[in-house]
């Protein structure tokens, strides 16, 4: 039945034979299982093309089964297995049980429960990298959890780890970082075998999962070999051999680019294919699955040539390997000597990270070796790098971002100029200036900029009113808040930022750019509180005085003592005119400074741009030119004078009027009060704000909504009729800041103003809206933004929960400054994401762990991180891991007892503390340290060789102190003799077990725990009524560990003891 209903099927015309082709060309061989009564090339045979079966089952079941390309992927149950089923059981494939993807040597993923297969493009789908798996990379084609290959699992992968010390502390430590780092990805921990590294775990969904580089580093990964256990060679390849396909060989014949870069630096092109083949693996996966479309030389598939070529890698991996291989460190690119492979010297360092075992012919040769005695895109003025040091180090270094803004790297440093050459091996340290805010025009952070940029606007974001949403992390417990306000409040609270915006602008020595910057935020917050806030009492007839405006409005008009709420778009009008008058007066006032005072029609047609009605009258009164002045004074008013002055000028056209003998700047005046803003504006160059102004005091009605007229702007915007609103920074430069790209980018009022037009709900901008190219030249300044954000969505503007940019933009910013406090404080008001439940535990740890020293030093940080309700357990962690770096091994202690982490705590107790009080004298401070540990001693690995020999001494001593009232109990000494004897063999197991790990002054501390016992029980050995009672005391002083002197003094007394039992037996005899 196997052999008929795999027979070939007949071929199909037009492309579906080609696709069914491309399914089955390495699917089958690689995926089938040994379970399926099918010879392996007869397997390959009949599948190596896919064609079309004359059995309609068969052609059916083919159709369903899933798609599988890579040679190093396999399945559970296999194609041929999932065919012969589908045909027993039709719809099996849409409900396999337990379904299992795998990777020959990075580990396999079970399915757990039934799974719809059918179609599935399983290598594509999931992806196995060293040391984590990725399900669905693509989050676009991810689907819902539960669906797909999106559901639970239980996942093996392969660890490569050095082989562990045979003690159980090693061991422990490793399982307990796998737990952590699970607990830390939403996993659960299952189990870790460290005969053959597998290890186990499972997932609710699907996302990534394993260790990430900083895991990897933190534990010790054997960064040496990938396939270095003869065993889980001889594994993989009875797998390849059961699924009837060994993967293909890569001959590393094919062309070699001569042409190419590596050739033009003067390096072997073929010893560069082969560092790719090693370095990055991922990219060779993709090249596998298109090896049909490759002119190469046909690969062999032949399994016994796979099985010989896994073994020989193995062997030669082994050799290499031997003597174990550590760590070096880099050299000096034109220091590097190759070497030999069983050398071991430095020089074997490129080639000591193999990732895969494929077999690769041998090349002789010199090495990299870089000649500069000829231009090439490296060596001249494209770079000044000699070569990528990543290439030459590997993991020993790469290009990162350190704490406040240092950046290392292996380039040219950014500030330099000069035409020298750098080393790729020499490794510069830079800082980025990212405290810009709260610097002055000198460079020098000023403490009241500090207070102003983040403490002021802080302590009122921290006054408003707030929700507090408790979160469980594990046993612990998070307080989430949340901003709320009403719109009614809007107004009070926008002024109160502008107060504190004022100050520092009251602040000696800022620069031009800052000061521009800064009165462009108080802009931001006055057009806040226009667009967005609402009045109380609106039937009221106080209702507009409530800012002390109704003076500001002219367009206002005051009579009724009562205001509908009919009118409220209006009085927002009018507002938001008021505010747009005194954005662009000082732009008026420097073009009016430009021109002779004898152009008064352009200094009229200037201060028609602002709406300065009132200087454009009296101009025009001043120079008699008294119609205009009539003209003027109705500008903007009733539609019916704009249609009037419309309608003349359109019969002066028709009449065929020569405008030449008009003045130029009188027909644009006309023009303007006309409402033809475009034609008036020929020729003339204005900002977007007067564009703004002028399409809503001239063109649209003057009882058109604020929304309408944004929209109108933004129509004309589109079809390129209105002037594109740049950012501040830009619109009224220079500034001395060097800026970027920002033709992508709107002003942060303009955003604004679309927000109000389009509502909640309907605006699609926010990510680009709260970037700090809106509102500031420097990109790593938010502390302003944030505040506007958040004030924002407290009063129901928007609501969002993807601005996580801003958050962590503001949290690095806070950070750089030292604010730990504060950046800890918008961590907890970063919305809750249910893709991401540990975010904000896992932010606040890292600024625990990473700034400790910032915020542990200054009280008032500690203190307010207290009163977030950080667990004080977290902050305990961080400085005991922060004491303990720094060597101040006290004090961690300490800190590892606060927060519960007992073993720690043990071990720094036993190798590094108690003995140095010990030899102090300060016997009632390590009673108190080991006391503290004992309830928990059940969860303490070696207490008894450890932290409880103290105790057992302490103890032991206070009872040879009591009175002599004890003493005379029945077999005193044989009692205290056997409890010596139990201390002395506990000190001696300790000695034993710990070996290496207690320092000289633990081994002082022992013998001075022994001598002392041994004195004590050997003054109260004359207490004894027999000799043998005081010869089984010195029996047991001589198994202390004592000096050997001190041994020696003791045997001699035993011996003196023995003679006189001797003699007494002789007397006795005779």
């Amino acid at each position: 039945m196997a052999s008929s209903a795999l027979a070939p099927p007949t071929p199909r015309s037009g492309g579906s034979g080609e696709i069914q082709s491309m399914r089955s060309s390495a699917a089958f061989g690689t995926s089938c299982g040994g379970d399926f009564d099918v010879p392996t090339s007869h397997l390959h045979t009949q599948y190596k093309k896919r064609r079309i079966s004359p059995d309609r089952e068969l052609r059916e079941a083919e159709a369903l089964l899933p798609i599988l390309t890579a040679p190093d992927y396999y399945i559970k149950p296999c194609l041929a297995d999932l065919a012969a089923r589908e045909i027993s059981d039709p719809g099996y494939c849409s409900r396999v049980p337990d379904f299992t993807v795998g990777r020959f040597g990075y580990g396999c993923v079970k399915f757990l429960g039934q799974t719809d297969v059918r179609l599935l493009e399983v290598d594509h789908i999931v992806k196995f990298y060293r040391h984590e798996i990725v399900v669905y990379g693509d989050e676009s084609v991810k689907p819902a959890v539960g669906q797909g290959l999106n559901k639970p699992a239980e996942v093996t992968l392969n660890l490569k780890v050095r082989p562990l010390h045979p003690n159980k502390e090693q061991l422990q430590d490793l399982v307990e970082k796998l737990r952590k780092s699970m607990e830390r990805q939403g996993a659960r921990f299952i189990s870790f075998d460290p005969t053959n590294g597998d290890w186990r775990f499972s997932v609710q969904h699907f996302s990534r999962f394993g260790l990430t580089e900083d895991d990897e580093e933190d534990i010790t990964m054997d960064d040496v070999e990938e396939v270095n256990d003869p065993s889980r060679v001889n594994k993989d390849a009875e797998i390849l051999e059961e699924n009837g396909e060994a993967e293909e060989e890569i001959e590393p014949t094919g062309p070699m680019l001569y042409h190419s870069l590596p050739a033009h630096l003067g390096l072997d092109p073929r010893k560069m294919k082969e560092m790719k083949m090693l370095m990055f693996p991922s990219e060779d996966e993709d090249g596998v699955e298109n090896l049909n479309d490759l002119s190469y030389p046909k690969m062999s598939r032949s399994k016994e040539y796979m099985k010989r070529s896994l073994l020989n890698a193995s062997e030669r991996m082994t050799r290499r390997s031997s003597p174990p291989a550590v760590r070096k460190t880099p050299l000096a690119v034109l220091e590097y000597n190759p070497a030999g492979i069983d050398s071991t010297s430095p020089g074997n360092i490129l080639m000591a990270q193999q990732k895969m075992a494929l077999p690769l012919n041998p090349i002789r040769g010199d090495g990299f070796k870089l000649k500069l005695d000829r231009q090439t895109p490296v060596t001249g003025s494209h770079s000044r790098n000699i070569v990528d040091a990543g290439l030459f180090m590997g993991k020993s270094f790469r290009v990162g971002w350190g704490p406040n803004g240092v950046l290392l790297h292996s380039g040219a440093p950014v500030s330099s100029s000069s035409s020298e050459r750098w080393l790729s091996s020499v490794i510069n340290v830079e800082k980025v200036s990212i405290d810009k805010v709260v610097s002055d025009e000198n460079d020098k952070t000023r403490k009241e900029l500090v207070d102003c940029a983040f403490g002021a606007p802080f302590n009122l974001h921290k006054s408003l009113n707030r929700d507090i949403k408790q979160v469980h992390v594990g046993s612990f417990t998070l307080k989430l808040q949340k901003v709320i306000t009403n719109r009614l409040a809007l107004a009070e609270i926008c002024r109160n930022y502008i107060d504190i915006i004022e100050r520092q602008l009251e602040v000696p020595g800022l620069s031009s750019s800052s000061r521009l910057v800064l009165m462009h935020q108080v802009l931001i917050w006055e057009l806040v509180k226009v667009l967005f806030s609402v009045r109380e009492n609106v039937g009221g007839p106080n209702s507009l005085g409530a800012d002390n405006e109704e003076d500001m409005m002219p367009d206002v008009k005051e009579g009724s003592p009562e205001i509908d709420e009919e009118s409220l778009p209006l009085i927002r009008r009018a507002e938001f005119s008021c505010w747009l008058q005194e954005s662009v007066c000082h732009r008026v006032q420097e073009d009016l400074s430009s021109l002779d005072e004898s152009s008064y029609l352009e200094q009229i047609f200037i201060l028609l741009t602002g709406r300065q009605l009132d200087a454009a009258v009296e101009m025009a009164v001043s120079r008699g030119d008294v119609r205009l002045a009539c003209l003027l004074s109705q500008a903007g008013g009733s539609t019916v004078n704009r249609a009037d002055v419309a309608r003349q000028l359109d019969l002066w056209r028709a009449n065929g009027l020569d405008f030449n003998f008009v003045e130029k700047e009188r027909t644009r005046i006309y023009e303007l009060l006309s409402g033809n803003i475009h034609n008036a504006l020929q020729g003339v160059q204005i900002d977007w704000k007067r564009f703004l102004g002028l399409l809503m005091w001239y063109r649209l009605s003057p009882e058109t909504p604020l929304p309408d007229l944004f929209k109108n702007y933004e129509l004309l915007l589109d079809e390129g009729k209105a002037p594109y609103p740049l950012p501040i920074y830009v619109d009224e430069g220079p500034v001395e800041e060097e800026i970027g790209d920002t033709e992508k980018n709107f002003d942060l009022t303009y955003y604004l103003m679309l927000l109000h037009a389009n509502g909640e709900g309907k605006f699609g901008s926010l990510k680009t809206m709260f970037t700090t190219s809106s509102s500031t030249y420097d990109p790593l300044d938010y502390h302003m933004i944030w505040h506007q954000r958040a004030v924002l969505e407290a009063a129901g503007v928007f609501t969002s929960n993807d601005l996580q940019v801003l958050d962590m933009g503001i949290v690095s910013q806070l950070l750089c400054t030292g604010q730990c406090h504060w950046a800890i404080y918008v961590v907890l008001h970063m919305p809750q994401c249910d893709d991401y439940p540990y975010l904000h535990a896992t932010v606040i740890r890292e600024i625990l762990f990473q700034y400790c020293e910032t915020w542990s030093s200054d009280e008032s940080q500690y203190q307010f991180i207290q009163n977030l309700e950080i667990p004080s357990e977290w902050l305990h962690e961080a400085m005991a891991v922060y004491f303990n770096y720094h060597g101040d091994l006290s004090k961690a202690l300490e800190h590892f007892l606060e927060c519960a982490h007992w073993q720690k705590a043990h071990s720094i107790f036993t190798t590094s503390v108690a003995h140095t009080l010990f030899l102090s004298d300060k016997h009632s401070e390590v009673w108190r340290l080991a006391t503290h540990m004992e309830e928990h001693k059940s969860e303490i690995e070696n207490w008894d060789l450890g932290a409880g020999i103290y105790i057992s001494f302490l103890q032991l001593k206070s009872s040879f102190q009591e009175d002599n009232n004890t003493m005379n109990e029945k077999d005193p000494l044989e009692s205290k003799n056997s409890e010596c004897r139990g201390f002395l063999s506990q000190l001696n197991e300790s000695l034993e077990t710990l070996g290496n790990r207690l320092p000289t002054d633990a081994r002082i501390a022992y013998s001075k725990m022994a001598e002392e016992i041994s004195e004590l029980l050997l003054s109260i050995s004359s207490w004894g009524e027999s000799r043998d009672a005081q010869l089984s005391c010195f029996e047991t002083v001589l198994t202390a560990p004592v000096p050997e002197d001190l041994c020696s003094n003791h045997l001699q007394d035993a011996v003196s003891l023995f003679t006189c039992y001797l003699s007494e037996m002789a007397t006795q005899s005779v």
